[in-house]
């Protein structure tokens, strides 16, 4: 089988060190620790990328893809809007505040990112199926990408995800299966799924193909750059499920500086999370190196991930970076939506409520600098977790149809 992953050369243990050659592994063998993409990157420059599609293919040279993926069926996601959020800014006392929505993307979440570099790779392999373990988001971007690249698909969820997100994930056709359990449970199930002969030829976006697809989430961090003017923020609040986003926006800035797209200047990475599953925000608040599992019970069921494999990861980057990583209450949470709704006109679903809450948290107890360039990322679109705001679904007022009764309202 001839494999086109671009710039891609191998597999790599990020504990241990050790190569192996591209394939759909996602362990080391020599001692069990997460692989991931290695490259030997050729000249980029700006004005190369600058010439791209406005999508995330315009980074095709420092993703594991084809040359020519742009010219494949594809979902195209990425290149999403970098709003200016003076208001929000102004509302919390930060100078200079931008949001990264990534509800823009086709499934409206920023997991269309990563499910492309997931396509690709199930193409490399000769995969018939597109599969995944998802609290929600992840599930509709797999069906959505594997209708539109002529693959199969079979996802798996915990049974009681929001419906706004069941609907989605299967009006794309395939085959959406509901778990008894959690997220953990549910990823469990696939893992064992792969080792048996009904998984021959799947493709799990977020296991076997986890070392690709991961890769996605660097592009949030090429794009901030580039959409800065080709600079870094000084300061970035990410969403924490796996913990694998905020890891690899801390690859893609340090692959800028590398290349010299950018200069090489400090910045913190803050990880935020749910109160009612915080296992990452515990184990930074008490000084420790291991992330102790809990059971979920948030309504950001995006991030209810209770067992998150890139938490270690995420603690060394908070840590060497001089951020942090805090926690909000679903309350807080709710609150956080309504204010970034209000002054940005920005809906974020709850992950975005979570990463605003922590922002507003992180400002009132001084451990975020208010005088730096701040990015908050927005991951998907408010429209998919409605529950969160039942209770304001109603009008301000009902009147009748006078002007008389509406100055008595007014």
């Amino acid at each position: 089988m001839s494999l086109d992953f671009g710039p891609a050369v191998g597999l790599s243990c990020r504990e241990c060190g050790a190569r192996y050659p591209l394939g759909p592994s996602f362990a080391c063998q020599e001692c069990f620790g997460p692989l991931e993409a290695a490259y030997e990157f050729g000249a980029v420059t700006r004005a190369a990328i600058e010439s791209g599609p406005a999508n995330i293919w315009r980074y095709r040279s420092l993703l594991p893809v084809p040359a020519d993926v742009a010219d494949k069926p594809n979902m195209n996601p990425g290149w999403t809007k970098l709003v200016r959020a003076g208001n929000l800014g102004r509302a919390l006392g930060i100078r200079s505040l931008h949001v990264k929505d990534d509800s823009g993307n086709p499934t409206h979440s920023f997991k269309d990112r990563v499910v492309a570099m997931a396509v690709e790779a199930a193409r490399n392999f000769g995969f018939h199926t597109l599969s995944c373990s998802s609290t929600g988001n992840l599930a509709g971007a797999v069906t959505a990408a594997a209708a539109r690249a002529g693959l199969e698909a079979c996802v798996f969820i915990p049974a009681n995800l929001e419906q706004a997100k069941i609907a989605m994930a299967r009006v794309f056709g395939g085959r959406l299966i509901g778990i008894e359990g959690t997220y953990d449970d549910v990823n469990r199930f696939c893992s064992e799924l792969i080792g048996d002969p009904l998984g021959d030829k799947w493709g799990f976006t977020n296991i076997n193909l986890r070392p690709y697809y991961a890769e996605g989430s660097k592009t949030l961090a090429y794009e901030i750059a580039e959409q800065l003017g080709w600079r870094l923020p000084e300061q970035i609040i990410v969403p924490i499920a796996s913990g694998s986003q905020l890891t690899k926006i801390d690859k893609g800035f340090k692959e800028l500086v590398a290349l010299g797209l950018v200069e090489d200047t400090p910045y913190k990475i803050f990880g935020a999370q749910a109160a009612g599953c915080s296992p990452v925000s515990t184990a930074y608040k008490a000084g420790h190196d291991v992330v102790q599992p809990v059971r979920p019970d948030t309504i950001a069921k995006s991030l209810a991930i209770g067992n998150p494999a890139d938490g270690p990861y995420v603690l060394d980057i908070a840590r060497r970076t001089g951020g942090g990583v805090e926690d909000v209450t679903d309350d807080e949470i709710v609150a956080a939506i309504k204010l970034l709704a209000s002054t940005e006109g920005v809906f974020a679903e709850t992950a975005g409520g979570v990463t605003v809450g922590v922002l507003k948290k992180l400002t009132e107890t001084g451990q975020l600098d208010p005088g730096a360039e701040t990015v908050v990322l927005n991951t998907g679109d408010g429209l998919k977790t409605l529950d969160a705001i039942s209770g304001d679904a109603r009008p301000t007022a009902v009147i009748r149809p006078s002007l008389d009764a509406f100055r008595a309202t007014v």
